[in-house]
């Protein structure tokens, strides 16, 4: 199991990754998700056959990292939000920023796959769902790659932290490290997203509070072979 480290109201809480799972295609208009459907098919990525999707991935892909080595140039990240499972309790269980960073060459073969070629990065912050779930539609989602912002939007936009959690709950995953991340929002697509660095911010309007995660993209070396 891998550690990760929260700072919660200024109490630090560590959480022991044993599962991580990926929401896609997690848009809250499910009709508004078959048309990107049909547009990513066009792009030759293949088709689902639900929605929503639920990707497991390895656990050792949930960091708190900022670097990110990329085997290619044609690796992005992903806006999301992202709940932590820190223990038996509905207090326990935690909001924070996230980026999946995604092999968008390994996509068009299959989604699975490419989310395994690049990790999870979560925030190094995070809230109690609790206390933030009675505006969890007012929170922010925003992105910015290479400094240009490619994504924007309200956590309205997407399936709700609370039918993750009933989604957990009915398979036997709700349980004390499990980290689910939501899937993500549209992107500006005259923004490059094959940027070499990442930012992703969530904000709570009501507040004031942001949580940021960021990150650079280090191209590795060419392989010998």
């Amino acid at each position: 199991m891998f550690p990760l480290r929260f700072d919660v109201g200024g109490e630090s809480v560590e959480v022991r990754v044993s599962t991580v799972l990926n929401g896609g295609y997690a848009g809250r208009s499910q009709q508004d998700v078959a048309a990107h459907v049909a547009e990513l098919a066009e792009l030759g990525v293949p088709a689902p056959s639900r929605t929503p999707c639920l990707y497991p991935v390895a656990p050792y892909l949930a960091m708190q990292t900022d670097e990110v080595p990329a085997q290619h140039g044609r690796t992005s990240g992903e806006a999301e939000w992202a709940l932590v499972v820190a223990g038996p309790g509905e207090r326990d269980v935690l909001l924070t920023a996230a980026c999946d960073h995604t092999d968008r060459d390994l996509e068009v073969h299959g989604v699975a796959w490419s989310k395994q070629a690049g990790p999870d990065v979560l925030g190094r912050e995070a809230w109690r769902l609790v206390d933030v779930a009675d505006r969890i539609d007012d929170l922010t989602l925003t992105a910015w790659a290479g400094g240009d912002r490619i994504q924007r939007g309200t956590l309205a936009e997407l399936l709700t932290p609370h039918h993750w959690l009933d989604e957990l709950r009915a398979r036997d995953l709700l349980h004390p490290g499990t980290v689910l991340l939501s899937g993500t929002i549209p992107m500006a697509g005259e923004v490059d997203q094959f940027a070499d660095s990442w930012r992703v911010e969530l904000a709570d309007p009501a507040t004031g509070d942001t949580i940021t995660c960021d990150y650079r993209v280090r191209r590795m070396p060419e392989p010998v072979a």
